[in-house]
């Protein structure tokens, strides 16, 4: 896991069998960014769901193909407003790590600063347009 923003990691595809350490490193809510089946052998969403339920967090389902559009970056920026500790995660971190980024942007975070936070984390924001 990869510190965005206090509270906020980003993540490559974790398995089910990591839900219970992650709860433990103190995540309570975990954002699914990646479409099932996008590649052979990745865990559905329903699996991941009932591994994270099964460790005690929640858990939320937001497909991005490609770029996050406005209403998954909305979607993403609506579930961490709360301030509940949260993983998200898609195949490589990058698409979570931009809706992050968009969805923070949204309510007026400073571009250079989100770019500076994702590159922290080692994802390289430096083309987004934000």
């Amino acid at each position: 896991m990869r510190l965005l923003a206090p509270g906020v990691w980003a993540s490559p595809q974790p398995s089910p069998d990591d839900m219970a350490a992650v709860a433990a490193a103190g995540v309570r809510r975990v954002i699914n960014n990646r479409p099932d089946h996008e590649e052979p052998g990745q865990p559905t969403s329903v699996e991941m769901e009932a591994a994270a339920r099964a460790a005690g967090m929640d858990y939320l389902w937001i497909p991005v193909r490609g770029m996050p559009g406005p209403d998954q970056a909305a979607a993403v920026g609506e579930a961490l407003a709360d301030g509940t500790p949260t993983l998200l995660f898609c195949r490589s971190g990058t698409r979570s790590t931009v809706a992050w980024a968009l969805a923070r942007r949204a309510r007026g975070d400073d571009p250079d600063a989100l770019r500076a936070a994702a590159a922290g984390a080692g994802y390289d924001l430096s083309r987004l347009p934000l």
